[in-house]
């Protein structure tokens, strides 16, 4: 499951953050000030953090710049509009992204999932029905074998890990191995990628618990997966 790092001040803004990240399976860690964050940094090991510029004791940048020397994990700013010299400052001194205030929830969601599949911090361990996940070494085992795919089966296979859930259409996934290849995937290409995948990860590829086909709409994973 990620661990987020939420450092905002406002309170009204922090909680609803915290219940939505929280609903889409991240494990959040709230600091409302510089100091806080800073005081995190040592025994708080996260894969993003989401920090406001603004803060009442200080200013994200400096969360940011200490956060890049400990962790090097990506950060994305929550800026208010026409702050564009502190966004220009954060960018160049390694923020991976930014969103303006007021944003709408799933963008910010698209845009941390974003940032945590290019760092490849999707969470450490993910495990549903005897198939194993270590994300941070990209070994997938099943039933304890090692399962060797190919970078776009294990691409394919991080879009529903990372979207434990919600229906992906096929059209999301078209966009997503398109990305992955570097050249048109077709939808019957498409096809044959979730049928090779299912060959590798399903006990029973004919009737599958993993990758379940949500008929007229596209796939999601199936029920009883866990994260740590």
């Amino acid at each position: 499951m990620p661990r987020i790092l939420l450092v905002e001040d406002d309170k009204a803004i922090a909680k609803n953050l915290m219940l939505l990240l929280s609903s889409e399976g991240f494990t959040v860690t709230h600091a409302s000030s510089q100091g806080e964050a800073l005081a995190l940094l040592g025994g708080n090991k996260s894969d993003l953090a989401l920090i406001d510029i603004s803060l009442p004791d200080g200013n994200g940048l400096i969360v940011c710049s200490e956060m890049k020397e400990t962790q090097d994990i990506p950060v994305i700013f929550l800026t208010a509009s026409g702050d564009e010299a502190s966004v220009v400052t954060g960018l160049n001194m390694g923020a991976d992204d930014y969103i303006t205030k007021p944003f709408r929830p799933r963008e910010l969601i698209a845009r941390i999932r974003t940032s945590l599949r290019k760092s490849g911090r999707t969470g450490s361990d993910f495990e549903i029905c005897g198939l194993r996940v270590d994300t941070s070494s990209g070994i997938v085992k099943k039933n304890g074998c090692e399962v060797f795919l190919s970078a776009l089966e294990y691409r394919l296979l991080l879009v529903f890990l990372n979207n434990p859930k919600h229906i992906i259409t096929r059209a999301m996934l078209l966009d997503e191995l398109w990305d992955a290849a570097g050249e048109y995937v077709n939808d019957n290409t498409l096809t044959v990628y979730i049928k090779r995948l299912r060959l590798k990860i399903e006990d029973d590829p004919a009737s599958p618990r993993i990758i379940v086909t949500v008929r007229g709409t596209g796939y999601r994973l199936g029920g009883g997966h866990a994260s740590e």
